[in-house]
């Protein structure tokens, strides 16, 4: 039987970072997918590193929005209905931590977080040899209404709080930046510090190669068969079974299979999106992600082409693909950019975990020692770990550890009503 010090189940950016993070600290680490690395979430999604971010997802006060949404008109959301039975607890308690007290509270308890993830993220790139992947020249969001825009009167007053540049811009200055984008957008907001990359896929392939110069070991196998050995914890993979003290389970959407048998219980829920990408007509090009607001899409330049994210799908997991929201955002991304034809037949689905306030779940899982998850949701109490993670993260769960104390609760009365 293989032994290891520390299993890291999910080999996505965030399991390949932890990973990596563990083998700087002289551990030895097995990282485990059933995939390949970086193949599944982490593959498809806009490239944004967010250091910038303010507020998290909202529900829609608008009702306007609400009403395209519910009638299938909409862009930045689309529902399957057979599933919205499942989803409603999680979408009332969206709604409950989208109230404006409750958004300004959860920015601020955040904020540690998003401090320190371009400086860090940029210094493993370096180490990593993927500093070609990263482009610093900012997030630049267009707004199709003064309505839309003077809704960010709060996240304007928040960013002179943290100290981040945000500046309000005219259709001349956007274009300025942007020269491409066609005027049929009244305001824009340009966050200069925000980084992006132009290929996640490879800078997640890029850490896991990092990771391996330093000892560490990827193997496939399946997540779920992990369980308690003696005082630590077995996996079982291709090449055979592994032994670890710890586990660290950064498995996103697919972490209530393995935590739920485990009695732990998390308010996770799954929002899928899509990605196609496209050439540009002539010269046209961006030099940065530019987000629709009104729209609810994103067009970010990938090594691929000019990749279009679309807004959330709320449905089952591992339901078809049912990617209509295409059919409703084209008419509006070929108005503010000349988008030519696609530059591949692929339509990319991918599912991300959310919670309803977008606060992480980061340290130990009570009545699991050695058990660590890490993934989107409130921070637990702060962790005794023999392993430190990166500074960012103690910071937050330091600063969080007496306000918390609801989340490891719950989880306590829950496992004793079981």
């Amino acid at each position: 039987m293989a032994r290891t010090d520390v299993l890291v189940l999910g080999a996505g950016i965030v399991g390949t970072s932890v990973a990596l993070h563990l083998a700087k600290r002289g551990l030895s680490v097995a990282l485990l997918d059933r995939a390949g690395v970086g193949e599944q979430t982490s593959f498809g999604n806009a490239g944004i590193v967010e250091g910038n971010t303010i507020f998290p997802p909202a529900f829609p006060a608008d009702p306007g929005a609400l009403m395209r949404i519910a009638l299938k008109r909409a862009g930045e959301a689309n529902y399957h209905l057979s599933f919205l039975p499942q989803a409603l607890p999680w979408l009332i308690a969206f709604r409950t931590a989208s109230r404006p007290a409750r958004l300004i509270e959860n920015a601020r308890l955040i904020r540690p977080l998003f401090a320190r993830a371009v400086a860090e993220h940029e210094a493993l790139m370096a180490e990593a040899g993927a500093a070609q992947f990263l482009r610093k020249t900012g997030w630049l969001k267009v707004y199709r209404s003064a309505r839309s825009f003077k809704a960010l009167n709060a996240e304007f007053d928040l960013a002179a709080e943290f100290g981040l540049p945000l500046q309000a811009l005219d259709v001349a200055g956007a274009q300025t930046l942007e020269p491409s984008l066609r005027p049929v957008f009244a305001h824009a907001a340009f966050w200069p510090q925000a980084a992006s990359v132009s290929n996640p896929y490879g800078v997640t392939r890029a850490y896991a190669a990092r990771f391996a110069a330093l000892g560490g070991v990827t193997l496939h196998g399946d997540a779920r068969s992990l369980h308690r050995a003696g005082a630590g914890w077995r996996v079982e993979t291709n090449e055979g079974g592994v032994d670890a003290r710890e586990a660290v389970v950064a498995l996103g959407p697919w972490a209530h299979d393995l935590l739920d048998p485990l009695g732990l219980r998390l308010p996770l829920m799954v929002k899928r999106g899509y990605h196609r990408h496209f050439h540009a007509q002539g010269n046209a090009g961006l030099a940065r992600p530019v987000l629709d607001a009104d729209a609810g899409y994103v067009i970010t330049p990938m090594q691929q082409g000019l990749r279009m994210t679309t807004g959330v799908e709320i449905a089952a997991r591992d339901a078809a693909p049912t990617p209509v929201q295409f059919a409703r955002l084209m008419p509006k991304a070929r108005e503010l950019f000349p988008l030519g034809e696609r530059s591949d037949d692929q339509t990319w689905l991918g599912s991300r975990p959310c919670f309803p306030d977008s606060r992480p779940v980061i340290g130990r899982a009570p009545g699991l020692n050695g058990l660590r998850p890490q993934t989107a949701a409130r921070l637990p109490r702060r962790r005794r770990a023999r392993w430190r993670a990166p500074s960012h993260w103690r910071r937050a769960c330091r600063a969080r550890r007496d306000r918390n104390a609801d989340r490891p609760a719950a989880w306590r009365r829950s496992r004793r009503q079981r």
